[in-house]
């Protein structure tokens, strides 16, 4: 048996957009430096560090690989137990082996008390053994959506080296906490990663749990990442938020696209309208937990009456977006509208419900990821792949 070696971890590290120095190791970004001075809010802070979407990418024939991290998870108080992390290790598109790993620290916070007290807690080690077939594998090594994640050391008993570049199409989405996964049992299984890993393109997802809101600084940051397609998902937390109403949301909307295009003048952007969500289909924001139930379930505390009053539903929202859409594409042709309904509809609803009537549950996730790769991944992105070969 061969010892374990460290090897630098920099260049392995794909789905981030800006990488720290911390002095122990590093810190995998999605959003920069600037734009994390911007953010308005503490739930925001922790949801946008997590790592949806971050891995690893490497060829090696080790048989052992040991990841040495920090993490950091939000939850509710200091002292309730936590479920492990998983760590997951993917070849060709499917998982090849997982370790679950405890967390270490907490960021503890709710709503009612949105302080965002960091308590430390140790580093951890995620462990994969037995992983050798005879020669090199091309391997991508996932963190947990939820977790915030230090990368520490990394060590393998054979040379660990970038994957090579295979022309992938990078494909970059945005959305709320429904992209970034929340509810997915782990993060092969958010839709988004689901999609990338069966269309066997480069994802970086810039979903950010509660804060799909098209801040400014989102848009710049999707400006100025590379990219070969962009997927937009906007509309749920707006509603569920009741943050905007119609006046502010049209401009909003092209505001977001015109920076966008800034950056990205002639790559295909896909606007993605939200899934079905019962309690503010046709009734306005905020969403609330229904306190007559025992367990979490999302209610309207807005009405219909509200909408007709300039309030936002996710009705109103989908026209808005396919107008908005429509009224682009005289000068932008490669402006696409999805409408969220053919991911999840009311119809998928009655079959498969949302646990607790807002986001999706680990077969939902699964779901939306299968449709959102056969129908828009599969028709996007042949043409992007032919042209960057």
């Amino acid at each position: 048996m061969n010892p374990l070696q460290p090897y630098d971890m920099r260049p392995l590290i794909r789905g981030a957009v800006e990488i720290e120095e911390t002095g122990r190791g590093l810190l995998p970004h999605r959003l920069p430096r600037w734009a994390r001075r911007q953010i308005p809010d503490r739930f925001m802070v922790q949801t946008s560090a997590e790592s949806a979407g971050v891995r690893l990418a490497f060829r090696t024939a080790a048989d052992t690989l040991e990841l040495d991290v920090q993490a950091r998870r939000i939850a509710a108080d200091a002292d309730t137990p936590l479920p492990p992390s998983v760590y997951e290790l993917t070849e060709d598109g499917e998982v090849a082996a997982a370790a679950a790993v405890p967390v270490g620290s907490r960021f503890v916070f709710t709503f009612e008390r949105p302080e965002g007290e960091i308590v430390p807690g140790p580093d951890a080690t995620a462990r994969f053994t037995g992983l050798a077939r005879g020669a090199e594998r091309d391997l991508e090594l996932w963190l947990p959506y939820h977790d915030a994640v230090e990368l520490l050391e990394l060590r393998a008993d054979a040379p660990v080296t970038p994957a090579p570049d295979r022309g992938a199409v990078r494909w970059l989405h945005h959305g709320s906490s429904i992209s970034h996964g929340y509810r997915a049992d782990t993060t092969t299984g958010t839709w988004p990663a689901v999609a990338a890993l069966r269309a066997g393109v480069d994802l970086t997802n810039l979903a950010f749990s509660g804060n799909a809101m098209l801040d400014p600084f989102t848009a710049r940051t999707i400006r100025d990442t590379p990219a070969d397609l962009i997927t937009l998902k906007i509309g749920i937390n707006i509603v569920c938020g009741d943050t905007m109403r119609l006046r502010a949301f049209r401009p909003a909307v092209d505001g977001f696209l015109d920076t966008v295009r800034d950056g990205h003048p002639d790559t295909p952007i896909v606007l993605v309208s939200p899934i079905w969500c019962e309690p503010v289909e046709t009734a306005a924001g905020p969403t609330v937990q229904d306190p007559d139930r025992d367990r979490e379930w999302s209610v309207a505390a807005g009405t219909e009456d509200d909408v007709l009053l300039g309030k936002l539903s996710l009705q109103v929202v989908r026209a808005e977006l396919a107008a908005i859409a429509d009224r682009r594409q005289d000068d932008d042709h490669r402006l696409h509208y999805l409408d969220g309904l053919t991911l999840y509809s009311g119809q998928d609803a009655a079959s498969t419900p949302l646990p607790d009537n807002l986001h999706p549950g680990p077969d939902v996730q699964r779901l939306i990821g299968e449709r959102f790769a056969d129908r828009v991944l599969a028709e996007l992105t042949p043409e992007l792949q032919r042209s960057s070969t």
